[in-house]
C-alpha cells in the first residue's frame, strides 16, 4: 500500500432537528396543553487514533465526511431521534489542523484516542417549554442549530524512537534491515527509499524501539531539490537521531565530509528544534575499506568534520549528553551491536526520565489542588466565622434593644403608678 502522510478533507456535522409545536387532543380532555417534543441533536464527527492503520491514503478519495441530521419532535411529547456519530479511524501520530485558522483541533498520540472534530448541533425546543402560568396555549418553537463545519489538513507524523538521517545511499535502509525484521527496498541507485519505513529492533523479550527511516536529503533540499524536507516532520517526535555517513562511497568526487555538512545545514534550515535533538555519528560501510584503513580513515573524517566531542565516560552510569560516534558496516552487522544496546540504554533512562518527570509533574498539580482546595476551605470557614460574628453581634444588638424596651416599659409602668 502506498505510503499517505498529507491530506485534506472537509467534516460537516449534522443539523439539530427541529422543535414541534403541537397541542394535546383526547376525548374528554379539554385544553389538553401544548405537547411538542425537541427536535434531535445532530450527529457528531470524531478521529479515532488507531493503531491497526498506518496511512491516511483512505483521506485522498473519500475528501467528505457529512453526518446524520437529527429527526425533528413530534407531538404526544415525542423527542426527535439524534443522528448517528461518524468515526474517522486515523494512524496513531495524525495531526488534525484547521485549514481557516491554522490551529490544531487533535493530535492522536496513542491508541484509542477519540476527539471530537466536528460537533453536531443541538435540536430545537418544543413549545412545551414555552407554557407558563400566562402563556398556556404557547404556539412558538425554535428550529435546530447547524453543525460545525471544518476544513481539515491532516498530517501524519510517525511515532519512532530514532530517526536515520542521511544521504542518499548511506546505508540507512540497509542498517535498518540489519537490526530489525523490516524489509524496505534497497538498490545501487539514489532515492531507493521514497516514503518512511518503520522498524521495530528487539533487545530482549520485554525491550525493544522503534527507528523511522526516511527517504535520503540532499544539498538544496530547502529549495525543492530531491524529495525536499517533505518528510523530516517524521523525525520530530523520536528520542534519538542517528546521522550515517557512507565513508567509502563508490564515486571518488564525492566527499564524505561536505555532504555530512550540508545535511546539518539543510538540518538547521528546516528546524532549530530537530537540530538541537540529541544527533549520534555513525560512520557506514566499513566492509568496503581494508582492515589496516578504517581506523586511519575514520579519523582522517574526525578531523575533518569538526569532530570535538570527548568520547562518552560510561565508568559509572550512561552518559546522555555526550554524542557518540559508531563504526559500523550495515550489511555485515558488524559493529551494529553496540549501537543498538547504546540506543536502548539511552532510552531505558530517558524513558525513565520521562516517567519520573511526569510523577513530578502529577504530584505537582496534586499539591496545588490540594493548596487551592485547603485555601478554598481556609477562605470558606473565614467567611463563615465572619458571618458568625456578624450573627452574633446583631444577637447581642437585638438582645440589648429589647432589654432596653423591657426596661423602658419598667420605668414607664412605675411611672404610672
Amino acid at each position: 500500500m502506498k505510503f499517505i502522510d498529507e491530506a485534506r478533507i472537509e467534516v460537516v456535522a449534522g443539523r439539530g432537528g427541529n422543535g414541534a409545536a403541537s397541542f394535546r387532543r383526547e376525548k374528554f380532555v379539554p385544553f389538553g396543553g401544548p405537547d411538542g417534543g425537541d427536535g434531535g441533536k445532530g450527529g457528531s464527527i470524531y478521529a479515532v487514533a488507531d493503531e491497526n492503520v498506518n496511512t491516511l491514503v483512505e483521506y485522498r478519495f473519500v475528501k467528505k465526511y457529512l453526518a446524520e441530521h437529527g429527526e425533528r419532535g413530534r407531538g404526544a411529547d415525542c423527542y426527535g431521534a439524534g443522528g448517528t456519530d461518524i468515526e474517522l479511524h486515523m494512524p496513531v501520530g495524525t495531526i488534525i489542523m484547521d485549514t481557516d485558522t491554522e490551529q490544531v483541533v487533535a493530535d492522536l498520540s496513542h491508541h484509542g484516542q477519540r476527539l471530537c472534530i466536528a460537533k453536531g448541533g443541538p435540536g430545537g425546543l418544543g413549545n412545551i417549554h414555552f407554557k407558563s402560568s400566562t402563556n398556556r396555549a404557547p404556539r412558538q418553537c425554535t428550529p435546530g442549530e447547524d453543525g460545525e463545519a471544518r476544513s481539515l489538513r491532516l498530517e501524519l507524523k510517525v511515532l519512532a524512537d530514532v530517526g536515520l538521517l542521511g544521504m542518499p545511499n548511506a546505508g540507512k535502509s540497509t542498517f535498518i534491515r540489519s537490526v530489525s525484521a523490516a524489509k524496505p527496498k534497497v538498490a545501487d541507485y539514489p532515492f531507493t527509499t521514497l516514503y518512511p519505513n518503520l522498524g521495530v529492533v528487539r533487545m530482549q523479550d520485554t525491550k525493544s524501539f522503534v527507528i523511522a527511516d526516511i527517504p535520503g536529503l540532499i544539498e538544496g533540499a530547502a529549495d525543492g531539490a530531491g524529495l525536499g524536507h517533505r518528510f523530516l516532520k517524521h523525525l520530530q517526535r523520536t528520542g534519538v537521531l542517528l546521522h550515517i555517513v557512507d565513508v567509502a562511497p563508490f564515486d571518488p568526487d564525492v566527499d564524505p565530509v561536505r555532504e555530512a555538512h550540508a545535511l546539518v545545514e539543510e538540518l538547521k534550515k528546516y528546524d532549530e528544534e530537530l537540530l538541537s535533538k540529541p544527533r549520534w555519528l555513525v560512520l557506514n560501510k566499513l566492509d568496503m575499506l581494508p582492515e589496516e584503513e578504517r581506523e586511519a580513515t575514520v579519523s582522517a573524517f574526525l578531523e575533518a568534520f569538526g569532530w570535538t566531542s570527548a568520547k562518552p565516560d560510561d565508568s559509572y552510569e550512561f552518559d546522555m549528553t555526550t554524542p557518540r560516534v559508531f563504526s559500523i558496516s550495515a550489511l555485515t552487522g558488524e559493529g551494529t551491536k553496540p549501537l543498538t544496546h547504546a540506543i536502548m540504554q539511552y532510552l531505558d533512562i530517558k524513558r525513565q526520565q520521562e516517567r519520573d518527570e511526569a510523577l513530578a509533574k502529577e504530584a505537582a498539580e496534586a499539591e496545588a489542588k490540594a493548596a487551592l482546595r485547603a485555601e478554598r476551605q481556609a477562605a470558606q470557614a473565614q467567611r463563615e466565622a465572619d458571618a458568625a460574628v456578624v450573627r452574633a453581634k446583631k444577637e447581642a444588638d437585638l438582645a440589648a434593644a429589647q432589654a432596653a424596651n423591657r426596661a423602658a416599659r419598667e420605668e414607664g409602668k412605675q411611672a404610672g403608678e
